[in-house]
């Protein structure tokens, strides 16, 4: 993290002051900092170590009451219970010393923009993806099996990335929202400190406190952490106070209290110089404490669960927290709620025995152990479109039991529609991508919704399709009207057209690269009408056999009947226009629109062009529905407003009636 590339306030001339945040004064009768003796600290240590609802080792605890900024009142504290789905989580409420805090272990806001295990070229990534923590055998603490060097290096690009991104106003004003954090113990090398304690929420405030802290003296932090042997003074990252042991920590909060102090004691100057050196020490200290909410302690319905739902508990909270100036994006928002669904289906044993379950589990979420996880599942890992097929089947299963979790997951009530099944499926998917190209246009794409219906009304796995053969063989079983085949078919060559920019979102000068209208539909929908003709289902699997081999798809030449090279001068955008044309009106040996069209041609447009329209109008009363859900809105709309929009509805069913034969009946 660099020490030069991070904001600056600049106050104004004016002096500021240190806040208090306690009642000691001194001799003068001013508030001062003191950091308390570990004398302090022994009273609430003991009482935590026998409150029912602590679950927290002796060392754990520990570190929690001597981070404290008055220990003492944490003896006889309130333990508080927070629902969560699988339980209560036990939280504590206190202000502590924000440098005897650490930074959250990945930042989930971004986790859109990571570099993913799930990619077999995730070592060229810049951005690594941590494992999901796992929980602990009896305490209340999260398990990061990553090696401690990625760690520090997460923690240190979030800093870095939050600075810029997400300004506080933090040294002028004290921090007021209370951080979430949750304690943490460690899987790796041997040299660092066993336990932490972690920020879950408040990331941006933390960040900027430490980044408060003027430079201190080299000596203050481990040397081997500096580098340059020429700096004096170190930068404080984050990265440097995980390795601190608890009493180094404690130190070097003593050691920040005294310096401040010894430059506010001296005289005034008047000068606009000294009092920013002034005031950036009166930040320091201002900085130095937070208020903090601490999970101490997570009680399962199911008591035989013990600690394992632990971190699905702490995991749920996600979406509660970042309501202030930077909320979670849409991506991050699906890709915290598909991991939360994954691990649902394997909490609950939905996922199959637990030989079966851990690899699904996480091959699916795509952080740690992916490759091993897929060969464990009878899948070549080298071919990152059988994973995104692999999330497509497992999120499209169909069941009361499998629906009723989904839906609890996402906070939603009702079908478990496409719609709602699409935005984990495209964040999980992509990252089979993260760390080999761009995946923002992929993503445009996907989420014009890239299922169709069959994939839920039908029960379809994932083949280890992973020759040119094997695709071979799958075309031929899908040309015979095997279902199974037909939808592996379309999902793996769904993936390959658009991972490879072949199929995109309709883009508005689509027509005029088509030379005729085109399917203005789903990217679901585009598949769906090509596995309905042979044409379709050859470039399917021709795309995927080309795309895997690092070859642009082939395009269907209706003249001579054949897959032929593309012309030079398509680009991706082309391709998509001309496809989604074929798909509207079919695969012809002559452009559509150079001779008339017959009748039942005409009438099939007409036909087209208003069903297109006709769910244009439902995916626009689904994004009224879903705002009003989000917003909490329960007042109905009143009947003036939407009496136009009923009639124009009768009108539209009694029109349709009167040239459709009879709905069916079932006797």
């Amino acid at each position: 993290m660099s020490d030069t590339t991070t904001p600056e306030f600049e106050p104004a001339d004016n002096e500021i002051h240190v806040i208090p945040v306690t009642d000691f004064r001194n001799s003068d009768g001013d508030f001062e900092h003191r950091l308390p003796p570990l004398s302090a600290t022994t009273n609430a240590e003991e009482y935590l170590q026998k409150h029912p609802d602590v679950h927290l080792s002796e060392e754990g605890i520990r570190r929690l009451v001597q981070g404290a900024v008055e220990p003492q009142d944490l003896d006889g504290i309130r333990v508080e219970r927070h629902r969560v789905e699988t339980g209560w989580l036990m939280v504590i409420s206190y202000r502590a010393y924000s440098p005897m805090v650490s930074l959250a272990i990945e930042n989930d806001r971004l986790l859109a923009e990571a570099s993913y295990a799930a990619d077999p070229h995730a070592t060229a990534g810049v951005r690594k993806a941590l494992a999901m923590p796992e929980p602990h055998l009896e305490h209340a603490v999260l398990v990061h099996p990553d090696a401690y060097k990625d760690i520090e290096e997460s923690v240190d690009r979030s800093a870095k990335r939050v600075l810029t991104d997400n300004p506080q106003e933090v040294g002028e004003r004290l921090v007021e929202r209370p951080l979430m954090l949750v304690p943490a113990t460690f899987k790796s090398e041997t040299g660092e400190p066993a336990d932490d304690l972690t920020a879950v929420d408040g990331n941006c405030r933390l960040a900027f406190c430490y980044h408060r802290i003027p430079p201190v003296p080299r000596g203050w932090v481990d040397d081997s952490l500096i580098g340059t042997t020429s700096k004096k003074t170190v930068a404080l990252r984050p990265s440097h106070l995980m390795r601190m042991s608890l009493e180094r920590r404690r130190e070097l909060v003593r050691k920040v209290i005294k310096a401040a102090y010894n430059r506010l004691k001296e005289p005034r100057i008047g000068s606009s110089a000294d009092i920013r050196d002034r005031n950036k020490w009166a930040m320091a200290l201002n900085a130095l404490t937070v208020p903090v909410m601490v999970i101490v302690g997570y009680r399962d319905d199911n008591d035989q669960r013990g600690m394992q739902r632990f971190p699905a508990g702490v995991r749920s909270l996600l979406l509660r927290m970042n309501t202030g100036g930077k909320v979670f994006v849409d991506g991050a928002k699906n890709a915290v709620k598909a991991e939360e669904i994954i691990n649902g289906l394997y909490d609950e044993g939905l996922l199959g025995p637990e030989t079966q379950a851990r690899p699904t589990r996480d091959a699916l979420i795509g952080r740690g152990e992916v490759a091993a996880s897929m060969e464990d599942l009878g899948f070549d890992p080298g071919l990152p479109d059988l994973r995104f097929a692999l999330v497509m089947q497992q999120l499209t299963y169909k069941s009361s039991t499998f629906n009723a979790l989904v839906r609890s997951k996402l906070q939603t009530e009702g079908n478990l529609v496409l719609k709602r099944r699409n935005g984990p499926i495209v964040e999980l998917g992509l990252r089979s991508y993260s760390a080999s190209m761009p995946t923002n246009s992929p993503r445009t794409a996907l989420e014009t919704i890239c299922l169709w219906q069959d994939l839920v009304d039908n029960s379809w796995v994932v083949e280890n399709i992973d020759t040119d053969t094997k695709v071979d063989e799958l075309l031929a079983r899908a040309d015979t009207g095997e279902t199974q085949a037909t939808l592996l078919l379309g999902a793996l060559g769904m993936i390959s057209l658009v991972m490879s920019g072949h199929l995109l979102a309709a883009a508005g000068s689509a027509e005029a690269d088509a030379g005729t209208t085109i399917a203005r539909t789903s990217v679901g929908l585009i598949i769906k009408g090509m596995l309905a003709t042979e044409e379709g289902r050859q470039i399917l699997a021709d795309a995927i056999k080309r795309v895997r081999a690092g070859k642009a798809p082939r395009w269907w030449d209706a003249e001579k009947q054949e897959l032929v090279e593309q012309k030079a001068d398509w680009r991706g955008s082309t391709y998509n226009a001309m496809l989604r044309s074929a798909v509207r009106h079919g695969w012809k040996a002559k452009a559509p629109g150079k001779e008339k069209k017959t009748a039942a041609e005409q009438e099939a447009d007409k036909l087209t062009v208003f069903q297109e329209q006709l769910g244009t109008a439902a995916d626009r009363l689904r994004d009224l529905l879903d705002l009003r859900e989000e917003n909490g809105t329960m007042d109905r709309l009143a009947w003036v407003e939407i009496e136009v929009s009923f009639a124009q509805l009768e009108d539209i069913a009694e029109d349709l009636r009167l040239i459709s034969e009879p709905k069916p009946r079932t006797r």
